[in-house]
């Protein structure tokens, strides 16, 4: 998969990292001064053909939380795990973080990237974290995954399509979209299609990327994502999409060894240095 980011140098990384008080293993507060071309209007309405302009939008006055796994070091490239929260804090459970940890994998998250916020607000605040990161640690350009949780995972579910070329993998938990409309298996509810995607982007999607779907017996949104795997991502030829059914689970956030199982379908076939 091509990928357009510049790296800069790593001495220039590791002085960035220690100036705004980055540890490995701890979490910490980051900000971005810069924006991407690819999050700005343009790119936002083409890759989802929106017809409206979004709402204006200033990455300096954003803020993230990182947590850098403790055995991170120059030279041995981490994944990127960028979280869309429901709420308005980026917050994860503990056994999660070692889940992450465990996987060398890096975790982003935005504040104020809540479901009381726009959604291009939302897709820009995980794009820009996309693109700043790399900038500052060796990412492994095959790991490099969107995730989500209820509405933060419909709209992970969006990125995971819309932008293919900058995730190689999507776990949405108990929320997904799709760019069709979707029926339930017993054809009695439709769910409506939220997005257009552009069609390179999406034959890159189909082919290149994978993408978990995560619910639970006793998820409001099992229906909707059920209908979405089977009759959305399978019905249009996706080649790497699972559906996670956590037995007796509601509309929380599952155990962490759940995001351990949908994490290594989505580090399937990649070649992940222990």
């Amino acid at each position: 998969m091509s990928r357009h980011f510049l790296i800069l140098p790593f001495l220039s990384v590791l002085s960035f990292a220690a100036d705004v008080g980055i540890k490995p293993g701890v979490r910490s507060p980051i900000t971005f001064q810069v924006s991407p071309q690819v999050s700005d209007n343009a790119q936002i309405k083409m890759r989802m053909h929106a017809m409206e302009t979004p709402p204006p939008y200033d990455v300096r006055m954003e803020k993230f939380d990182i947590l850098v796994p403790k055995k991170y070091k120059k030279g041995d490239p981490h994944g990127l795990f960028i979280w869309v929260s429901p709420s308005n804090a980026p917050a994860i459970s503990p056994e999660w973080e070692a889940v992450l940890a465990e996987k060398k994998l890096i975790f982003v998250g935005a504040h104020n990237s809540g479901n009381n916020r726009e959604v291009f607000a939302r897709m820009r605040l995980a794009v820009d974290a996309n693109d700043n990161i790399r900038e500052l640690f060796d990412i492994d350009d095959q790991r490099v995954y969107v995730s989500g949780f209820s509405g933060g995972g419909r709209v992970a579910s969006m990125l995971g399509v819309t932008y293919a070329d900058m995730f190689t993998g999507t776990i949405a938990f108990m929320g997904t979209n799709f760019y069709t409309d979707t029926v339930t298996l017993d054809q009695a509810e439709v769910f409506e299609a939220r997005y257009i995607p552009h069609d390179e982007i999406l034959a890159l999607a189909k082919t290149d990327c994978r993408y978990v779907l995560v619910t639970g017996d006793k998820d409001f949104n099992l229906k909707n994502t059920r209908a979405v795997f089977e009759n959305g991502f399978k019905k249009e030829g996706f080649k790497s999409v699972e559906m996670i059914n956590v037995p007796g689970q509601g509309h929380q956030p599952p155990k962490a060894e759940w995001l351990k199982k949908a994490i290594e379908f989505l580090d399937a076939g990649k070649a992940v240095k222990k």
